[in-house]
C-alpha cells in the first residue's frame, strides 16, 4: 500500500538531514578526533575558531576524510540504485547490481592488474574496463542469431554464465599469485575497502557513477511499465529494448566504477531497495531516489564504523554482510516472505 504524502515528505527531509549530519560527524570522528567547530572552520575560514585549525587538521579533513566520505555516499547511492533498477527490470526481488556479472568482471580486471604489480590508477582502469566488458559479453551471448535482439531471460542466463566465467578467472589469478605478497593484496582488495581513496581516484571514477545515476533517475518512471510483459509494455508506447539497454548501461557504469574504486561490496544493492519500498511504497519513481538516499546513509555509517571501531580497519564487505544479513532476515520475518 502506498504511503501518505505527508509521510513521504517527512522521510525525504529526514534522509537529506541525516546525510548532512552524518557527513559532518564522519569528518570529525576517527583515531584522530577533530572538534566539529574546527571541521566547519576548515570549510569556512571566517568562523570563530578558525585560528585553532592546524595544518594537520586541514589535511585530514580535506585530503583524507572528505574524499572517502564522498566515495561512500556515491557508492552507497549507486549500488542501491542499481539494485533497485535491476529488481524492477528483471521482476526479481533477489536481483543485485552483479546480476549481469559486472562486479565479477571488474574484480577480475583489478586482480589481474594487482598480479602484475600495476599502479593503483591502472588497477582502477583495468577494473572499470573489465566490468564494462562483462556487460558487452552478456549482450553478445544473449543476442538472438537471427534478430540480433536479447530476451530478458537470455540476458539473465547470460549474466550468470559470464559471472561464473569471471569468477573462475579470479580464482585462477589467486592460484598463480605469489602467496607471500600478491595474494594477500588481492584477498584484501576483494573484501572491499575505502581506505585508499584519494581525490585523484575519485575524480576518475565519480563521473561514471554520476552519469549512471542520472540515467537510472531519468528512466525511473519507465521501470514501473517494465514490470509488465514485453507486449504489454510495448502497447503502452514504451520502447522496451531501448529502456532495457539504457537501464542496464546505467547500472553497469555505476557498478563497474564502484568496484574499481573500493572493491566488491555486497548486500547494499539487495537490502536497501527493499527498505525503500517499505517506506515509500512500490512506485519506482519514488523507490529509486529513496534507494539513493538510504544507500548513501547506509554506506557512510558502515564505512565510518569500519575505520573507527577497531585499531585496524575492518573490510567494508564484512560489516555489510554482518549487519545486512540479520536485517534482511528481520524483513523476511516481518513481511512473511520477500519484501516488496
Amino acid at each position: 500500500m502506498e504511503k501518505t504524502v505527508k509521510s513521504r515528505i517527512f522521510w525525504t527531509i529526514g534522509i537529506i538531514a541525516a546525510i548532512l549530519l552524518l557527513s559532518v560527524a564522519a569528518l570529525a570522528v576517527g583515531r584522530y578526533q577533530i572538534p566539529v567547530r574546527q571541521v566547519f572552520a576548515v570549510f569556512f575560514p571566517g568562523l570563530s575558531g578558525a585560528e585553532e585549525v592546524t595544518g594537520n587538521m586541514r589535511n585530514t579533513v580535506l585530503n583524507v576524510r572528505l574524499p572517502r566520505i564522498l566515495l561512500s555516499l556515491l557508492a552507497g547511492a549507486g549500488m542501491s540504485a542499481a539494485g533497485a533498477a535491476f529488481q524492477a527490470l528483471f521482476a526479481n526481488p533477489l536481483a543485485t547490481p552483479d546480476t549481469l556479472g559486472v562486479a565479477t568482471g571488474a574484480s577480475f580486471g583489478a586482480v589481474f592488474a594487482i598480479l602484475f604489480g600495476l599502479s593503483g590508477m591502472m588497477t582502477q582502469l583495468f577494473a572499470l574496463g573489465a566490468g564494462i566488458l562483462a556487460v558487452g559479453l552478456v549482450y553478445l551471448v544473449s543476442a538472438d542469431r537471427r534478430s540480433g535482439r536479447s530476451s530478458i531471460v537470455m540476458i539473465v542466463l547470460a549474466g550468470m554464465v559470464v559471472s561464473a566465467l569471471f569468477s573462475a578467472l579470479v580464482s585462477l589469478v589467486k592460484y598463480v599469485a605469489d602467496p607471500q605478497d600478491v595474494l594477500p593484496a588481492i584477498t584484501f582488495w576483494l573484501m572491499g575497502s575505502l581506505s585508499g581513496t584519494t581525490t585523484e581516484k575519485l575524480l576518475l571514477g565519480a563521473p561514471f557513477i554520476l552519469v549512471g545515476l542520472v540515467i537510472l533517475f531519468l528512466y525511473r518512471w519507465k521501470l514501473n511499465v517494465m514490470t509488465l510483459t514485453e507486449e504489454e509494455a510495448a502497447s503502452l508506447g514504451v520502447r522496451v529494448k531501448q529502456v532495457r539497454a539504457m537501464v542496464i548501461l546505467g547500472a553497469a557504469m555505476v557498478t563497474a566504477s564502484v568496484v574499481s574504486l573500493c572493491g566488491v561490496i555486497g548486500w547494499v544493492g539487495l537490502l536497501v531497495p527493499h527498505i525503500s519500498r517499505m517506506i515509500f511504497g512500490s512506485n519506482n519513481q519514488r523507490v529509486l531516489p529513496a534507494s539513493m538516499g538510504l544507500g548513501a546513509i547506509f554506506m557512510l555509517v558502515i564505512d565510518t564504523l569500519a575505520r573507527c571501531i577497531t585499531a585496524s580497519e575492518i573490510p567494508v564487505s564484512i560489516l555489510t554482510a554482518v549487519i545486512g544479513a540479520p536485517f534482511f532476515i528481520l524483513l523476511l520475518r516481518k513481511t512473511g516472505g520477500l519484501p516488496s
